[in-house]
């Protein structure tokens, strides 16, 4: 379910749109769409989201609006994915409903954490030094992923640095799957980019006998 997930991302687009990356994305297979925007209001997001919600539709992709439950409900998304510093996950726990509750961590302790709080999936990172996030942590490496790997019991999905080179690896060491912005999103051909990752993960899972 989660073994190419792909963050919007306009400024890394070379001028795309969010639904025009998230069409190409889901051309090339992406498992799931995640609409990111630190700055447009809630009703130009919630405008871009039914029509992000509409293509995901199509091609049967799941998708995940960032930080913002008003706009994930407003547009009828599968889910929501929360920062440490978003609004608590037992709070959007509550007012979810059937909606998927992802939750960022950067550890064990605050993985475990959204686990217990009832989050659906982990957002492990960054695990490599990223430059898509301006905020983003240190790196955590692949050997604190294995350690979250091992406490949680829900899908682990790392993000953060990853590219063709070193996402075999990320999924070796444990992840569910990946989380990629300028992987797919800077790429000059977003459904060549998003194929290549989709074939990476599934020869590595085939390899281990996992799904």
């Amino acid at each position: 379910m989660y073994d190419v997930y792909v963050i919007t991302d306009e400024e890394l687009s070379g001028g795309l749109s969010h639904y025009e990356i998230a069409r190409l994305a889901c051309e090339g297979g992406a498992d799931v769409i995640q609409l990111r925007d630190k700055t447009m209001s809630d009703e130009e997001m919630i405008k871009v989201a039914r029509e992000i919600r509409r293509i995901t539709s199509l091609y049967g992709s799941v998708f995940i609006v960032n930080d913002r439950l008003n706009v994930a409900l407003a547009a009828e998304a599968d889910g929501v994915h929360l920062g440490q510093s978003d609004m608590g996950s037992r709070d959007a726990v509550k007012m979810k409903g059937d909606m998927i509750v992802g939750i960022s961590a950067g550890n064990p302790e605050q993985a475990e954490a959204a686990e217990k709080e009832g989050a659906d999936y982990i957002g492990f990172g960054p695990v490599f030094t990223t430059t898509s996030k301006h905020d983003a942590r240190p790196a955590a490496g692949v050997g604190m992923l294995k350690e979250v790997r091992r406490t949680v019991n829900i899908p682990v999905v790392a993000i953060g640095g990853i590219t063709k080179e070193n996402a075999a690896g990320v999924i070796t060491n444990g992840a569910d799957g990946i989380a990629v912005i300028s992987a797919v999103v800077s790429q000059k051909d977003i459904k060549k980019a998003t194929e290549e990752l989709k074939d990476i993960v599934a020869k590595v899972k085939a390899s281990a006998g996992r799904r």
